[in-house]
């Protein structure tokens, strides 16, 4: 297998598509493959420059005339919850989490559809089999894991959340999550943004990675609500998002 250093990977660019956050926009995205061993250095140094995993492939949008998608993350160790982040961790101090290895279950793949099902009506994803929900979670280069999220009160003890994170050297990166739709109270999806924070703070990293915040985008937008929050702005790095 060939071994990918910063000077030999070569970026490709797509073709323009319409943008799924913002209405009338076109979206292209520059993108290459992580392989060989050296995947996790690339990984780290690309993930650094705004870019995002998704399988073997890391990609950075590339739109003609708007950069409004922004890499985004956490401050994990200034981070001082609200009310309504301390309200979301008390209501789900029922849940249990463990860390696994990152191999497919058909309970999460279950639990996958009923989300997508939910939220994402008509969105591609909704067409994924197992073999490809396989493919998501394991065509992994770098290191990962599935963080799996269980009500412990009851006999079952139900998985009711998934996190695909990706190990980086100074935190988590969040690839993709998902839970589920019947449990919208609870406020899941920040519940595992909460979560993933404190595990970044006990294991003395810094950062979690949300990939990107788009402001104008009602899907998006949720991600500036965690301050303190550094956005990847090119030439002038990881500098933080004011008020």
């Amino acid at each position: 297998m060939t071994d990918q250093t910063p000077e030999t990977t070569q970026l490709f660019l797509t073709a323009a598509l319409p943008c799924p956050y913002l209405p009338g926009k076109m979206e292209r995205k520059l993108f290459t493959h992580l392989s060989g061993r050296r995947a996790s250095m690339l990984h780290q140094l690309l993930s650094d420059n705004g870019f995002r995993r998704s399988q073997n492939l890391i990609y950075r949008p590339a739109c003609e005339g708007c950069n409004s998608c922004q890499s985004v993350r956490i401050v994990a160790g200034e981070f001082a919850p609200n009310k309504r982040f301390r309200r979301v961790r008390r209501d789900n101090g029922d849940i249990g989490v463990t860390v696994q290895p990152t191999v497919a279950t058909l309970e999460q793949y279950e639990l996958f559809k009923r989300y997508l099902d939910a939220r994402h009506a008509g969105g591609g994803m909704t067409q994924m089999s197992y073999q490809d929900y396989e493919y998501m979670v394991e065509d992994t280069p770098v290191q990962s894991i599935l963080v799996e999220y269980r009500l412990q009160d009851l006999p079952d003890q139900p998985l009711v959340a998934v996190a695909l994170t990706d190990v980086m050297p100074d935190g988590l990166s969040m690839v993709y999550s998902f839970y589920d739709p019947d449990l919208a109270h609870r406020s899941l999806g920040t519940f595992l943004i909460l979560d993933h924070i404190e595990q970044v703070r006990s294991a003395a990293l810094s950062y979690v990675y949300l990939g990107y915040w788009v402001k104008d985008s009602p899907k998006m937008a949720y991600k500036g609500d965690y301050r303190p929050l550094e956005v990847q702005r090119g030439s002038l790095g990881w500098t933080r998002l004011e008020d």
